[in-house]
């Protein structure tokens, strides 16, 4: 045989949930493809890498990212790459790459600005062509998102959908499913998502089930209506029998952290010994996302234009409705600002709403007014409302995949802006150091297939995610005994310990734990 890549002598855990205990292998790989594992001693290729005391295992599938537009900006993805990730599911919580028509396309303008996007785009294929073009370093897969086809067809108004938009809505979802989307994902929190109910969500999901696709979502709460927001997750999966798939379950909030086994339980109720619900989380105990996500529903309802004249406007009624969701005085100090676009903002980065309102002498609600106004919407925060012990509960939890909730970025340059949280740098390493090793809340052969295998089953993606002949060759090497995340929220941007190669449809994306460059990566349409 002709051998690229002769991988000798690692620890071989095939990620197909099979495998308890590492098994010692040698990995050939021919241009994009596994050709062999087994004893390949007397083989030649043109080049070897001895993986003595290391683990090899299939690359690993974020199954909860966001990177329809920084891989755009900055392919190389280092982030990633440097935590073994080789395949990211996209368009998560109802936001995807495409279809981007009138008022969907008008409301990402800034993001696209803000990251220096000259090209613009309506529907998925012409998306790729533009990613394609420029080149990028992970394997790219997506959901279409549910506020994505609702804001194309009907904007960002509260109110029932007509027939022809749902029609329209149809027709999008179609065109998207036959452009490769995997299945339909709803943002319940956001707009427009956050204007339907369920009868609508049953309607889209009915179809994407009809259309082979799964039905994810970011339910429409996580803290006080958590229980709530699982039925309706379960009405929908049980009402259309669609495989439904929970993204970042968490327990939001103190006053909630006791309800995690009742969640769990309902989850198992409707399991009943079958796989049609699952859910990722990242590992850390603070969430991320738009620093607007505190104002109430009705702030958003028009678009982005609208809401910042509510927000000049009606302060004293956003007021009142944020102190009643809110009414905890400590809820300004778990609020820290992670992302802020003008450069006389920047020095809040990294601090609490709290500190910020103290330095400037002001109310830390009227300072969140006044940031979110400054930056025309244009800022994230990291929330810490979670519990540690929860969140063990959820990573042990069997049918609990491992997703980032991040964008890909890299360590320079346009994607190297703000204080981003953590997990974008270190998730995965943090399950195999700090759960794996540290804790022994998994053995390494779970945790590996929860990384690997399971996600690319339930996302249907073919021949990767386990090692086997004739896969395609993403893989990540690691040293079981080193590994380790380093990011941490004060400093982000450090790259793990212990990862020390990456693969990506056969190519080096990471050699001795140093970037290649590489941009390897494929749509998986």
């Amino acid at each position: 045989m002709s051998i690229d890549y002769l991988l000798r002598g690692g620890h071989v855990i095939a990620g197909d949930g099979k495998d308890a205990v590492p098994v010692r292998a040698d990995i050939a790989i021919e241009a994009d493809r596994i050709t062999a594992v087994g004893d390949l001693s007397g083989a030649d290729a043109k080049k070897s890498i001895s993986l003595k005391g290391m683990c090899v295992c299939p690359g690993f599938i974020d199954v909860h990212s966001h990177s329809e537009f920084t891989l755009l900006a900055d392919g190389r993805a280092e982030g990633k790459i440097c935590q073994g990730v080789t395949t990211e599911i996209n368009g998560n919580c109802g936001l995807s790459a495409a279809p981007l028509y009138g008022a969907a396309l008008e409301q990402r303008e800034k993001d696209l600005e803000e990251l220096g996007i000259r090209e613009r785009w309506n529907s998925f294929p012409e998306y790729y062509a533009i990613l394609e073009k420029n080149g990028f370093a992970v394997n790219y897969a997506t959901l279409v998102g549910h506020g994505n086809l609702r804001a194309s067809a009907a904007g960002y108004d509260d109110r029932p959908l007509l027939n022809k938009e749902k029609a329209r809505m149809s027709e999008y979802m179609t065109d998207a499913v036959r452009s490769g989307a995997r299945g339909i994902s709803t943002g319940l929190i956001y707009p427009p998502g956050i204007y339907s109910d369920t009868k609508e969500l049953i309607e889209c999901a009915s179809e994407m089930k009809k259309q082979g696709g799964i039905y994810t979502t970011h339910m429409r709460d996580e803290g006080d209506r958590l229980l709530e927001s699982i039925d309706e997750v379960v009405a929908i999966a049980r009402e259309t029998g669609i495989h439904a798939h929970i993204s970042h379950l968490k327990t939001s909030g103190e006053k909630n952290w006791g309800k995690l086994p009742e969640v769990i339980e309902k989850i198992n109720f409707h399991n009943k010994g079958r796989l049609s619900i699952t859910c990722d989380r990242y590992p850390y105990i603070a969430s991320s996302t738009d620093l607007d996500a505190v104002l109430p529903a009705w702030a958003f309802e028009g678009g982005r234009k609208k809401e910042l004249k509510r927000l000049k406007k009606e302060q004293k009624r956003l007021s009142k409705a944020i102190r009643e969701a809110h009414p905890e005085a400590s809820v300004w100090d778990k609020i820290v600002i992670s992302s802020l676009v003008l450069e006389r903002n920047k020095w809040m980065q990294g601090k609490s709403l709290t500190a910020i309102a103290e330095a400037r002498g002001k109310d830390p609600l009227d300072m969140l007014f006044t940031i979110l106004i400054e930056e025309e919407l244009q800022a994230g925060a990291v929330f810490f409302t979670m519990d540690e012990g929860n969140l063990q509960s959820i990573l042990a939890y069997p049918h609990t995949m491992i997703g980032t909730d991040s964008s890909a970025r890299s360590y320079d340059g346009v994607t190297a802006k703000g204080v981003p949280h953590p997990r974008g740098f270190g998730s995965f390493p943090r399950i195999l150091g700090r759960y794996v090793r540290e804790q022994r809340l998994l053995e390494i052969g779970e945790a590996v297939y929860r990384m690997t295998g399971l996600p690319a089953r339930v996302f249907r993606i073919h021949q990767r995610g386990i090692i086997a002949k004739g896969y395609f060759a993403d893989l990540t090497v690691f040293d079981p005994e080193t590994v380790l995340d380093c990011a941490d929220f004060s400093d982000p941007y450090r790259r793990p310990e212990g990862i020390h190669h990456v693969f990506v449809n056969g190519i080096p994306a990471l050699l001795d734990g140093e970037t290649t460059g590489a941009l390897a990566g494929r749509v998986l349409k």
